[in-house]
């Protein structure tokens, strides 16, 4: 009998030592894709739809204060990515003949052609053409599905600190967090619930706006324009624990100022993924002021709007020039920028200030874009448009 059990025992022995080497192979393999999937650098993990190709001609036209000696200009070179690609952009200056340099920043790896003028006289123009394919970009996130992380790997850190210009993140920004969300109910939902007050509390304003994605302005005057939102909520994002940045780029169609912002935030497995907050929160007053449409409707459609933003969405509409915020350029400028929207320009070592054209009650820029894109089909404006909110409808 003692043989017999002895012989039963080895011969389970034999199916499981296999079973528990596949298990431990099988845990290996998730520890490493877990581990993986947690890289800043992680290409975009959205469903790509409906490609859109533009030829983009962008110019600068800079006017330099009286004798400047040196003027100093950087243009962020759009990246390619799994969400955009670029071709090389062909430049062209006038009526000074200069050549840029090309170069990467260190913290984000952004890209900038940099130019240098020599004793301008009068107004110079810097001409940019290049071609664009972006695709529409939807996570479809489910909020069960995301992974919460208890230790974040230390390449994170630029997009988890608390900056001086930018996405700032002290006691001011905890407290309200903690308002906020009382008690974490997962990633997606912490910050679901930031970017809801945030659309409760903000007013849109293009006149009373940083331009430079400034977090504890927006704390206090709840008024500003995008990067303001998407400042303020990377920097709740932040406060949360959660890697956050702004990314700045342009919208290719007739608009004042070319140049839009979104915030992003890291969710395992997704990584990276694209949210706008203004342009929703617009869209969802667009709907309510809307009297064509039924009550029902409208609070259809706004639902739809929400749920769009909280599944993780990017425009065929836009395309991506910069991310990150509070970094130094390539080569080195006098000083950190907080965020480059279409350009950077110093005068004998003094920024000049960005442009909003959108700003009515502004009359004297020191620079100004001229630019004009074509686009290889008709696309609608997927904030405007609220034909493009079906595939977010719920029955």
């Amino acid at each position: 009998m003692h043989l017999l059990n002895l012989q039963f025992a080895i011969c389970n022995l034999q199916f499981a030592i296999p079973i528990l080497v596949f298990a431990a192979i099988l845990s290996i393999a998730v520890a490493s894709a877990a581990a993986d999937s947690l890289d800043p650098a992680l290409p975009y993990q959205a469903e790509k739809c409906s490609a859109v190709t533009y030829d983009v001609d962008l110019s600068i036209v800079v006017t330099p204060p009286y004798h400047t000696h040196l003027l100093k200009v950087w243009l962020p070179v759009p990246p390619s990515d799994a969400g955009q690609e670029a071709t090389a952009p062909d430049y062209t200056t006038f009526p000074l003949e200069v050549q840029p340099q090309i170069a990467a920043e260190p913290l984000f790896g952004n890209r900038f052609a940099y130019f240098e003028f020599q004793d301008p006289q009068g107004a110079q123009i810097i001409r940019q053409r290049y071609r664009v394919k972006t695709w529409e970009l939807r996570w479809n996130l489910d909020a069960a599905k995301v992974q919460k992380v208890s230790e974040w790997p230390a390449a994170f850190d630029p997009y988890r600190r608390g900056e001086s210009q930018a996405v700032q993140v002290d006691d001011r920004f905890r407290k309200l967090v903690a308002e906020i969300v009382p008690q974490s109910t997962g990633p997606l939902s912490d910050l679901s619930a930031v970017m809801r007050w945030a659309s409760d509390h903000f007013e849109y304003d293009h006149h009373d706006a940083s331009l430079r994605a400034d977090a504890a302005r927006m704390l206090d005057k709840r008024r500003g324009h995008c990067s303001d939102y998407h400042g303020f909520c990377a920097a709740m994002g932040r406060a949360l624990g959660y890697p956050t940045r702004v990314t700045y780029g342009i919208n290719p169609f007739p608009k004042n100022s070319p140049s839009h912002c979104k915030l992003e935030a890291f969710l395992p497995p997704h990584g990276w993924v694209s949210f706008d907050v203004s342009e929703t929160q617009r869209l969802v007053q667009q709907i309510r002021k809307d009297d064509k449409l039924t009550a029902a409707d409208r609070d259809r459609l706004a639902r739809a709007a929400v749920a769009r933003l909280a599944g993780g969405f990017r425009d065929n509409t836009w395309f991506c020039l910069t991310r990150g915020t509070d970094y130094d350029l390539a080569p080195k400028a006098s000083r950190k920028v907080p965020v480059v929207r279409t350009a950077y320009i110093e005068a004998d070592g003094q920024p000049l200030p960005d442009p909003d054209p959108a700003d009515a009650e502004k009359r004297e820029f020191a620079w100004m874009s001229v630019h004009k894109y074509t686009a290889d089909r008709e696309v609608p404006y997927p904030f405007k448009d609220v034909k493009t909110l079906a595939p977010s409808l719920s029955p």
